[in-house]
């Protein structure tokens, strides 16, 4: 092996290692207390006549035996609270004042699993929860060992607990139920049986006398927001469900007596962004509905606002007063009368207390919250005193210098307020105790992850050190090319903007920009060389006004995602949906009329013609080409019309009612199979025919096969595609046409890959944050869960667009060796031979400057993946310094974090996968 082949190797296997010495580092589980918590005394019994001991007879009464907590997933605030609500039933218990109605904070990231551990620890899970959160067969995440409430309440006397919907709970704390039934949460696809699965044991387990808490978590309103987003015409009524169910417990609760202390919490475990998802940061996303109803609940709302439905009062999903999701764990422990979990973060809600008339019991209920929450305040800052003395607090406490001993001087307050004679009012000794209670939780929850920073120090080095040896496998730099200094000033920028959190969030406009200014200089570079000299007919400005219509096609990143683009605008929607047919139609008509090219010159090679081109195709072949490959085109068109039909109804209005009444009917599992069934069956009928043709001998391909495996690959990525999203592929055909014309060097040629690779992710809607992640096809052809299958749908689905050019550069690079080849060839006819050795050494001839040129190829496929080698190490060596010194930045988790993630998918499975396996896979059709 040549020594720039094994550098270039060893780099390529630094890149995984890298980025999982790095995760390991950066996303570790966060320590925990193990065990139980238990009461214990409180101290300063004697100041508030309490009795001594720990015993229940010293504990304040509580006043609910039992609990059913009901979580509707990604149930946004507005879904419950507002004008446009389909729960009525609940905002009528809102006015009568038995229901009390908060917005939950969910802190980022906003994905069930650990919003799940935020609602029953207290605590502020990991952000490695992330990746856990899709791993159905996961147990390494499990909270069997931890304290929560299910925890507590399965430890009291003869507790059992029951759980129906969400297996996420089943995975989070297996064998903790009696009865269990559960449901993927993963299966986007389904919006009713999910939910009717979980509804029909609700009449049941409604009448059973043995379960002292049911949780029951609904997953349909969350995939109908995954697939349409919250404006689609399924959400209302799907609201509307949920409010029956609601209604179906609450009477249940009110007429039979063995429920009659029953506390019903309805909540959502996190919201969802305009365009249905959810992971981020962004308002709606962290702003879940949180309800707490019971009959009993009107001795606490007397003084609560019952206005209902309500307008949003401090932010646009902000109804109500807003508390913090892990404040649902103490506040379940008041009012069902177990100890708070060991590891919570959360604070018993204020309202809460007008259960018990006794200012002691409040004042007990809250001190048991603070000493807890103390402990953990503790074992974080060792070093610091947090005893229960009495100390000088204007001597120590003048000017705390860091938030630890800002927390010891409240708890000081609290110490001194509670040593006092027990004549105080309780009011003052509450407020005091909130006082600490909420800044220890916003210190606490805010506080810094505990990296290992070794580690990300290994990772970042490793990284940088794949970049290195990339470096030296690059061919020599002289002399310098214009089109070298612009792949290296994209690099150059590209890394320091990773380190600033706004361009991070908006780093779709750097690649906006720079590829609009790599088309401009490939205009000044090639226009006095070529025949289309006049300026509208160059085919970069060609290019330049296409990624101008790309660019506008979907609004994402932070700033701008809500504004006004092609998808959302009425071009596509209502009576225009023809528009985005005609469209979505000529996409597919144009696939289908390729690969019939394809199919009637594999029909002429059986024929024994096998040296036929496209224009030499006998008209019989060409209809027989389309016959064949005219069905395939079709049921892609028809799954996606059924698939969309299904999903957003509202792009679909302006069809034919007859014919969306017959899609409707069809299996979309079943239609995506035979799609891919088609595409596997073209691609071995047209391989076998290639085969035939070259008869198995390298050299003889003419590089047809790639073209044909590319049209096939397309159809099959505009398959995992949403219908709005689809005229973008013939966008993108039309820009590949013209990138063609330009015959660009090689160099050009893999600069153009990674610009137009990195808009084009950009330009069919994602973005750098979790909630952009589109799980609407990531169920095509698959009936139930499998995380391989599933996860590499996403991939495809929301790498689309880079895959696409990814293959297209290496079709690009082909021609370009190609032209290489045809000159070496006519070289070759010119020579003037002697007449009777000019056969013999016409052959050698050939042969020395065959091998030549596949020299020359190979050099060129080489110096394509080195290129990509180097800008996938230092932008992974940038991400990853970025996060290492910025890793206690205020938007670490919401930006960083998941740049980092991206930044791993680009790293292993677009360039592995698109640029190193598919790509090579098409380079070596092409030379065979």
């Amino acid at each position: 092996m040549a020594p720039r082949t094994l550098l270039l190797t060893l780099a390529n296997l630094l890149l995984p290692v890298a980025i999982l010495v790095f995760a390991t580092g950066f996303f570790p589980y966060k320590p925990f207390m193990p065990g139980l918590a238990e009461y214990e005394e409180l101290g300063w019994e004697d100041r508030m006549g309490w009795e001594k001991g720990s015993g229940k007879e010293s504990l304040p009464e509580a006043p609910f035996e039992r609990l059913v907590f009901m979580v509707v997933d990604a149930l946004r605030s507005d879904f419950v609270y507002g004008e446009g609500s389909g729960m009525a039933f609940v905002q009528s218990l809102i006015r009568d004042g038995t229901a009390l109605p908060f917005t939950a904070h969910a802190t980022s990231p906003t994905i069930t699993m650990p919003r799940v551990k935020a609602m029953t620890t207290g605590s502020i899970p990991s952000f490695l929860d992330v990746i856990l959160n899709f791993a159905e067969s996961d147990t390494t995440s499990t909270l069997a060992t931890q304290d929560t409430w299910l925890a507590q309440i399965k430890a009291k006397e003869g507790g059992k607990l029951v759980m129906y919907g969400d297996d996420t709970w089943l995975k989070l704390f297996p064998d903790f139920f009696v009865r269990a039934d559960g449901t993927s949460s993963f299966f986007v696809s389904d919006f009713t049986e999910v939910d009717h699965n979980v509804t029909r044991h609700v009449p049941r387990e409604l009448g059973e006398k043995d379960w002292n808490a049911m949780v029951l978590h609904y997953l349909g309103l969350d995939h109908i927001g995954h697939k349409a987003g919250p404006k689609s015409p399924n959400m209302v009524p799907k609201q509307k469900e949920m409010d029956e169910i609601v209604r179906q417990i609450y009477t249940a609760i009110e007429s039979q007596d063995h429920l009659a202390n029953t506390l019903f919490v309805l909540c959502g475990d996190h919201g969802m962004n305009e365009g249905g998802n959810h992971g981020g940061s962004a308002p709606g996303e962290t702003s879940p509905a949180l309800v707490f109803m019971s009959p009993k609940l009107k001795k606490v709302t007397q003084f609560t606002d019952r206005t209902s439905p309500i307008k949003p009062g401090g932010g646009e999903f902000e109804y109500y007063r807003m508390v913090e999701q892990s404040d649902i764990a103490p506040t379940l422990a008041g009012l069902l009368g177990f100890p708070v979990p060991r590891n919570n973060l959360g604070v018993f809600i204020e309202e809460m207390l007008g259960f018990w008339d006794d200012g002691r019991d409040r004042i007990q209920l809250l001190l048991r919250n603070a000493r807890q929450m103390k402990r953990i305040v503790d074992a974080t800052y060792p070093s610091l005193n947090f005893d229960d003395g009495v100390k000088d607090i204007e001597k120590e406490c003048s000017s705390p210098k860091s938030d630890g001993q800002m927390l010891v001087c409240k708890w000081q307050d609290v110490v001194q307020i509670m040593s006092t004679i027990a004549t105080i009012h309780p009011k003052l000794r509450i407020d005091r105790l909130y006082w600490f209670l909420r800044a220890a939780q916003e210190t606490m929850s805010s506080t810094a992850s505990n990296y290992d920073v070794p580690r990300l120090i290994l990772g970042t080095s490793l990284a940088l050190l794949s970049a290195v040896l990339t470096f030296f496998t690059l061919p020599a730099f002289r002399p310098i090319s214009p089109q070298g200094i612009a792949y290296a000033l994209i690099l150059i920028l590209y890394s320091i903007l990773m380190f600033a959190s706004s361009y991070v969030e908006e780093e779709h406009n750097f690649w906006y920009w720079a590829t609009s200014a790599w088309f401009f200089y490939l205009f000044i570079s090639s226009s006095r060389k070529e025949w289309y000299r006049k300026f509208i007919l160059h085919p970069a400005i060609m290019l330049g006004i296409l990624h101008r219509v790309i660019r506008r096609w979907n609004q994402t990143g932070q700033k701008f995602a809500g504004a006004d683009d092609i998808v959302h605008s009425q071009l596509f929607h209502g009576s225009n949906s023809i528009v985005l047919w005609s469209l979505v139609g000529a996409t597919y008509l144009d696939l289908t009329v390729r690969l019939s090219r394809h199919v009637a010159r594999s029909i002429a090679t059986f024929e024994g013609h096998s040296g036929v081109s496209f224009t030499e195709e006998s008209d019989a072949n060409r209809v027989m080409g389309m016959a064949a490959v005219l069905p395939l085109g079709a049921t892609a068109f028809v799954f996606k019309l059924a698939f969309t039909a299904k999903d957003a109804p509202e792009l679909t209005r302006g069809i034919s009612v007859g014919l969306i009444q017959w899609v409707e009917g069809l299996s979309l599992v079943g239609i995506a199979r035979m799609v891919f069934g088609g595409l596997l069956l073209s691609a071995f009928w047209i391989g076998v025919a290639e085969w035939k043709r070259t008869k198995g001998k390298k050299g003889e391909s003419n590089g047809d096969f790639a073209v044909t495996l590319f049209d096939l690959t397309s159809l099959f990525l505009i398959t995992q595609t949403r219908a709005q999203n689809i005229p973008l592929f013939l966008l993108f055909r039309l820009q590949f046409f013209f990138l063609s014309l330009l015959h660009l060097p090689p160099t050009s040629i893999t600069t153009t890959t990674l610009l137009l690779s990195q808009t084009a992710f950009f330009a069919l809607g994602n973005s750098n944050a979790i909630s952009s992640i589109d799980l609407s096809n990531s169920y095509n052809g698959i009936s139930s869960y499998n995380v391989l299958a599933v996860g590499l749908l996403v991939f495809l689905s929301n790498w689309a667009g880079p895959i696409y050019f990814s293959l297209a550069g290496v079709l690009l690079l082909g021609a370009h060796g190609q032209s290489r080849r045809n000159i070496a060839l006519d070289e070759v006819d010119s020579r003037d031979w002697v007449q009777k050795e000019r056969e013999h050494l016409e052959q050698l001839a050939m042969r020395e400057d065959e091998g030549r040129v596949r020299r020359v190829e190979g050099d060129v496929w080489r110096a394509h993946v080195v290129l990509l080698t180097l800008w996938t190490a230092v932008g992974l060596g940038s991400v990853m310094a970025a996060c290492t010194v910025l890793r206690s930045h205020l938007f670490v988790w919401s930006v960083f974090s998941p740049k980092f993630l991206f930044a791993g998918a680009w790293g292993v499975l677009w360039y592995f996968g698109g640029v190193v396996g598919g790509g090579g896979l098409l380079w070596g059709v092409g030379r065979w």
